[in-house]
Order: C-alpha cells, then sequence, then structure tokens
C-alpha cells in the first residue's frame, strides 16, 4: 500500500481524535512557536497538519498566514469541517512533503509534529531536508517533532525513526542553528504514553 493510501485509509475509517497523535491542544508546539517571536502576520506551516488542532490554535492567537500541508485529503477535510467558516483563511495544501514544490523562501515557520520520523528512507530525509532548505526564509525557524530514543518502534502500523535531540539536529546539518530542544511525554487516547524529541532550530541568514 503506497503512503498516501494508507493515510487516507486511516483518517476515512477513525475519528480525529481516536488515533495516537491526537492531541485536544498542541502545547509544546504552540510554545515553541510563540517563543520564536514571529509576528502575527508571519508565515507559518504545519507539515504533516492534517487534521491537527494546531490551525485551530493559532487562529484563536492571531496568526494570518497559516498553511496547513498532509498527505492525506480526508485529513485536511476533517480540519476544514472542524474550522468552518475559519477554514477559508487557510492555506490548504494535499501533497507528498518529500516530492510538494513549495514556494522558494516562502516561511519564517515550518512545524512538523511526526512526519519526519516516518522517513526511514535516507533519499526521502535528504528531500525533506532539501524542501526546508528551500522554501525556509533566510533566518526562518524549523521546528520538528520525532519519537525520542525510547518512543515506540511504530506508528499505525508503519516503521518509524527515533532521535534524540543531537541526532535530529545532525540530520539537518550546518545550515540549521539548534536553538532549544526538549522532550515530551504524550499521553495517547487509549492510557498510553509516546515519548517525543522537539528541536527548534534556525535556518542560517546566509
Amino acid at each position: 500500500m503506497q503512503p498516501e493510501e494508507h493515510w487516507e485509509r486511516v483518517y476515512s475509517t477513525k475519528a480525529p481524535d481516536a488515533v495516537s497523535w491526537y492531541q485536544r491542544h498542541a502545547d509544546h508546539s504552540l510554545e515553541l512557536i510563540e517563543a520564536t517571536g514571529v509576528s502575527p502576520t508571519a508565515s507559518i506551516i504545519d507539515v504533516g497538519g492534517g487534521a491537527s488542532t494546531l490551525v485551530d490554535d493559532l487562529l484563536s492567537r492571531n496568526y494570518l498566514d497559516i498553511t496547513v500541508l498532509d498527505l492525506s485529503a480526508a485529513a485536511l477535510s476533517a480540519a476544514q469541517e472542524r474550522l468552518g467558516a475559519r477554514a477559508g483563511s487557510v492555506t490548504w495544501l494535499q501533497s507528498d512533503i518529500t516530492r510538494a514544490e513549495l514556494p522558494r523562501h516562502a516561511f519564517d515557520v515550518w512545524h512538523d509534529r511526526a512526519v519526519f520520523h516516518f522517513l526511514t528512507a535516507p533519499e526521502d530525509r535528504r528531500a525533506y531536508i532539501q524542501a526546508v532548505l528551500r522554501s525556509v526564509k533566510p533566518g526562518g525557524h524549523v521546528i520538528v517533532a520525532t519519537f525520542a530514543k525510547d518512543g515506540p518502534l511504530q506508528c499505525s502500523g508503519l516503521p518509524v525513526m527515533r532521535y534524540s535531540a543531537p541526532q535530529l539536529h545532525s540530520e539537518f546539518g550546518e545550515a540549521f542553528t539548534l536553538i532549544s530542544h526538549e522532550r515530551e511525554e504524550h499521553h495517547t487516547p487509549f492510557g498510553t504514553t509516546q515519548q517525543f524529541t522537539y528541536c527548534h532550530c534556525r535556518k542560517s541568514a546566509s
């Protein structure tokens, strides 16, 4: 089964709050985005945002230029239906981030919670990082969360990569300066816990 088929099946058969990665509020992500100090007019992309509630909370905090990208059209549709009229103020992109043609130097903040750790093939990770390099503005912020070294080995039946903060930062290379990192103990809707690593990097201004 191709990745797009897999995620379409997941979001077509399960409620958004019935998956392990569901968060009522993406508090860690919100804190890290607000800590960047970007203005409400800054351009923010949520990669793999799908049905996440992060977009709701960004809108409630008066951020005006938000893009949500996901491989699953069903996931994006769930978020749009939840937002109602507010969905019209968001840019929605249905695409594979390793193949997406994003505009050059378009985003002040790149956010990804739990896409990068699904990229088990080195060529897919390289394509992802090239997308970041191309589309994030010089001096822009990159916030990525993955399973930690003691996190799950699989998610949604798929194998994943697990990272410490230094390992995650090293994937991105010298063009990115590590600003901060932290761990999160995520409590799933099923009563289990998952360990995450969050890294906030800044792209070189040159």
